[in-house]
C-alpha cells in the first residue's frame, strides 16, 4: 500500500470536502503518520472514513472529524491542552503539534502506555499522559483548550469551568442515532457561548452511558 499517496487521498478527498480549509489542519493531518496508531491489523485501514476499533470497545474518531475538531478549536502555539479520551494516541499527536502542551487522560492503562510509546517514536514529547476517569474533568487546572473524545449524553459542567477566559471546548453531545458537535467558548466569568457545528455519532465516554431506555 502507497501510505503517502492513501494519506493525500484522505486529505483531499475526505477532510477537505468536509469544509475542513485551514491549511495548518490539513498539513497536520499530513504531518502526523495515522497508520502509526492503528493498531496493526487496521493499517490498511488507516486512512478509512470510518471509527477504527482499537480495543475496549472503543474507536478512533474518522478522519474528518478530528479535523473540524482542530478547525473549530483554533489552536494557537502557546495553548495549554487537555484531551480526555486518549485512544490510540493520533489526536493527541496531532494536538500537541499544535500547542504548547497537552495533558491527556485516559481511563485505560493500556491506552495510556501504547499512547506513550507511540508518541515517543514520533518525537512528540510535549505531552502529559495519565490514567484515569476523567469524565468530569480532571484536576483544578485550567486550559485554553478542552478536547472531549467521546460522547456525552449531556454537558459536564465541570469541563466549562476549566476553561480559561477565551477557552475553548470541543464536545459531542447527545445520544443514538444523532448527536451534535459543539464548540463551547468561555467568554469570560460565567459566560459561556455555543456554536453547533456538525451532526455525528461516536461511542459514549466509559461512565457517561446514557441510562437504558425502558419501553412498556
Amino acid at each position: 500500500m502507497n501510505f503517502e499517496q492513501a494519506r493525500f487521498n484522505m486529505v483531499e478527498q475526505q477532510i477537505r470536502p468536509w469544509e475542513v480549509l485551514d491549511e495548518r489542519v490539513l498539513e497536520l493531518f499530513m504531518a502526523v503518520h495515522r497508520e502509526d496508531f492503528v493498531p496493526p491489523e487496521c493499517r490498511q485501514l488507516a486512512f478509512s472514513d470510518i471509527c477504527l476499533p482499537i480495543g475496549h470497545g472503543q474507536t478512533m474518531m474518522p478522519p474528518k472529524v478530528e479535523g473540524r475538531m482542530l478547525q473549530a478549536l483554533q489552536i494557537r502555539p502557546t495553548d495549554h491542552v487537555l484531551e480526555i479520551g486518549t485512544g490510540s494516541g493520533h489526536l493527541t499527536a496531532l494536538l500537541a503539534r499544535s500547542g504548547a502542551h497537552v495533558v491527556s487522560v485516559d481511563i485505560f492503562a493500556d491506552f495510556t502506555r501504547a499512547a506513550g510509546a507511540k508518541l515517543e517514536n514520533c518525537g512528540i514529547r510535549n505531552v502529559r499522559l495519565e490514567t484515569g476517569d476523567a469524565v468530569s474533568g480532571w484536576g483544578n487546572d485550567q486550559y485554553d483548550v478542552i478536547a472531549v473524545t467521546g460522547s456525552l449524553p449531556a454537558l459536564q459542567g465541570r469541563f466549562q469551568r476549566q476553561l480559561h477566559a477565551g477557552g475553548r471546548l470541543f464536545v459531542i453531545l447527545g445520544t443514538e442515532p444523532i448527536m451534535e458537535a459543539c464548540l463551547i467558548t468561555r467568554r469570560g466569568g460565567d459566560a459561556w457561548s455555543t456554536e453547533s457545528l456538525f451532526e455525528t455519532s461516536i461511542a459514549p465516554l466509559i461512565g457517561a452511558e446514557p441510562s437504558p431506555r425502558f419501553v412498556f
